[in-house]
């Protein structure tokens, strides 16, 4: 006999998709978008669709693991109880806290993005236990920020209405691959007439279906956007009405407009790497085509300025009024919408008590595991519990993290479905459930829906939900507080507000939010006086450009960003087979021009290398680098890789300008060919 459980994918994308699991026997044997949920329609990416592969996984680990190898050597475990190793770890994270628990660090993102197993149970544990908190900083906190100083918080425009817009920027998204159901409306558009151009430094698959490209160089984007308000001044295309009921800091000294004016074409054209023509032409689409809208996404943010120009690029509806019209605006991240409706106190926050507390920015792991105790930074790191994440394959500047996690006296519990490059070097391995084993609520940063997972099968072996293990973590602790008793369900009911009925929502599978069709149409920004804040936004270049830094760039003149691979996400599905054999094997996208000014032919073995690593792969010669600038396409586990590496190991680890956030495409780089480790 077959049942249909209805679920939500909880991977870190905006399209948060509802879905229905076929199961039979007790087995899940299909998954499916559920047809009857707006924004999903029945589709799904070849990913999510493959889940069932992912959770019965040959490789899954089942039981708790205990290390009997040294850090530095190949990785050795061996099985044990979960009594025993909740009791061994129990006893070492209470001695560490007897003398500070601020020595004790949790690391976390989004491997789930449900709020029961991401954050609810195990932020109560970390706060009772008094350790340092972590700055959840490493895909987009830049643009979060920008945003919020600009509208008051993440906001944006509605998902279907891009299929009313007769002009779509989609800047710095590669939406066939990373926000599907976002396509399947700009498709509608463009079918319907509309023109859709892609802004990008790499000629991505969305752009090769969009009217045109624009490939402008990587951290650029802010230049652009002044040189669009440009256009805009001088051409009298604003809509001064708009400007003046509903903006603060355009007119005046020093005002956003004076900035703008210094940005003619030309200046923009010789910064991003374009032509003036092409900022031109830009302008005056925009201007002159309504309803417009924008897709913002999180790869252009990921640079030293990629705050103020998700700013720059924010107040463009501003300008000319786009914000009129329901299909009219900018979508980045629709997330602030269910912030009214979400309980602040689900972690708990009062468990901390009067207790001083650190925070950890999750982007720089690497240095701060390497970090001696001080009088600034506080204690040494002596413990670390990871959940949904994977930091040793996808932080910064990885030759760095590696180092941090070898260390003999940092004790490491992993909670994990696999032995990925992280768990490696753990001294426990605990087994999480994975999406079907488990009940959670989601919201979403593409739509407006609340999603729930009910559980479809019994959890295999011996994993446990990332709340139970918490629950168990904090009795084995000795943490007798109410608050760890409350089951998956009661966390649930109080996930949110009295606003989201919890039994209609379960009966549905989802519940929308209620908003209005156009929300900014006359203004009403959530900032302080209700008006958007142009504040000092401006454009800042790279820390690694001939702009900022000549003779770093004379050493290594390639600009590197490293999206992710079509079939990944981050370092999701990297070790499912049939999606590995979909990617080959690890790739960097290179320009013709470049590659042949460097002696390499299309397959060529290259490094990639600066003075922080090097990395080797595979040369894919491609139209989708533009000069001068090469794509490393990831982010594959280390172990995965070649000679035991990715791309992380060339970039770095300095933060943005706002949101303290990774400048992850902010990388200069040289490329030769590898004969091999032999030759390095």
């Amino acid at each position: 006999m077959q049942t249909i459980i209805k679920g939500a994918c909880p991977h870190d994308c905006p399209d948060t998709c509802a879905l229905a699991l076929t199961v039979e026997n007790g087995r899940v044997i299909k998954v499916q978008g559920r047809a009857d949920h707006p924004s999903t329609h029945g589709a799904l990416c070849t990913k999510v669709s493959r889940y069932a592969e992912r959770t019965y996984h040959a490789e899954r680990v089942l039981q708790p693991l205990k290390r009997i190898s040294a850090k530095h050597e190949a990785p050795r475990f061996e099985a044990v109880t979960w009594g025993a190793a909740l009791a061994d770890i129990a006893s070492r994270l209470s001695n560490i806290a007897q003398r500070d628990p601020q020595a004790i660090l949790p690391y976390s993102y989004a491997g789930t993005m449900g709020l029961l197993q991401g954050e609810a149970m195990a932020g109560r544990f970390f706060n009772r236990l008094g350790a340092s908190q972590l700055d959840r900083t490493i895909c987009a906190s830049a643009g979060a920020a920008a945003l919020t100083a600009t509208y008051g918080h993440k906001l944006g425009m509605h998902l279907p209405f891009f299929a009313e817009s007769r002009l779509i920027l989609i800047w710095g998204s590669n939406s066939i691959a990373s926000n599907l159901h976002f396509w399947t409306y700009a498709n509608q558009a463009k079918r319907a007439g509309a023109k859709l151009i892609c802004i990008d430094p790499r000629k991505t698959e969305t752009a090769d279906k969009c009217h045109q490209h624009i490939a402008l160089m990587p951290g650029t984007d802010g230049a652009l956007a002044l040189g669009l308000m440009q256009q805009l001044i001088v051409h009298d295309w604003l809509d001064d009405a708009y400007l003046r009921e509903h903006v603060d800091g355009w007119e005046g000294a020093g005002g956003l407009r004076e900035r703008a004016l210094a940005w003619p074409p030309e200046r923009v054209a010789e910064v991003c790497g374009i032509s003036a023509d092409e900022v031109r032409d830009l302008a005056r689409d925009y201007a002159q085509t309504a309803p417009a809208a924008i897709r913002l996404n999180y790869g252009m943010q990921r640079v030293r300025g990629g705050g103020n120009a998700v700013r720059l690029i924010a107040l463009l509806p501003c300008l000319t009024g786009a914000w009129r019209h329901r299909a009219g605006g900018l979508l980045l991240s629709s997330s602030g919408w269910f912030a009214p409706f979400k309980n602040s106190d689900l972690e708990r926050p009062e468990l901390r008590a009067s207790r001083s507390s650190r925070t950890i920015n999750m982007s720089t792991i690497g240095d701060d595991l390497l970090r001696p105790a001080g009088p600034e930074f506080g204690p040494q790191i002596a413990a670390l519990i990871v959940y949904n994440s994977n930091p040793v394959a996808v932080a910064p500047e990885s030759p760095k993290v590696v180092r941090g996690f070898q260390r003999a006296d940092l004790f490491t519990v992993v909670l994990e479905h696999f032995m990925t490059d992280t768990a490696d070097l753990a001294d426990y391995v605990l087994p999480a459930t994975t999406q079907m084993e488990h009940l959670d609520v989601h919201t979403s940063y593409g739509h407006t829906d609340v999603l729930i997972n009910e559980q479809a099968v019994a959890p295999l072996g011996e994993a446990k939900p990332n709340t139970q293990i918490f629950r168990e973590l904090a009795a084995a602790m000795g943490f007798t507080d109410a608050c760890f008793a409350d089951s998956d369900e009661q966390l649930a009911r109080q996930a949110f507000s009295k606003d989201i009925d919890f039994d209609a929502l379960r009966a549905q599978g989802w519940q929308s939010l209620p908003l209005a069709e156009a929300p900014f149409a006359n203004g009403g920004f959530l900032t302080a006086n209700g008006r958007a804040q142009c504040g000092d936004a401006d454009h800042l270049a790279n820390y690694e450009s001939v702009a900022s830094s000549p003779a770093l760039a004379a050493r290594f003149p390639l600009a590197m960003i490293s999206p992710p691979a079509r079939n990944f996400l981050n370092s999701s599905f990297v070790n499912v087979k049939s999606l590995r054999d979909i990617e080959g094997e690890p790739l960097v996208e290179i320009h013709a021009a470049d590659a042949a000014a460097r002696g390499l032919a299309d397959g060529a073995m290259v490094r990639i290398f600066n003075d922080r690593g090097s990395y080797p792969c595979r040369a894919r010669v491609s139209a989708r680098a533009r000069p001068g600038v090469v794509n490393g396409l990831g982010v594959w586990w280390r172990k995965l890789g070649v000679a035991g590496s990715n791309v992380n190991e060339v970039t770095h680890q300095r933060l943005t300008d706002m949101g303290r956030a990774p400048s992850f495409y902010d990388c200069l780089v040289e490329i030769e060919a590898w004969a091999g480790a032999s030759a390095e």
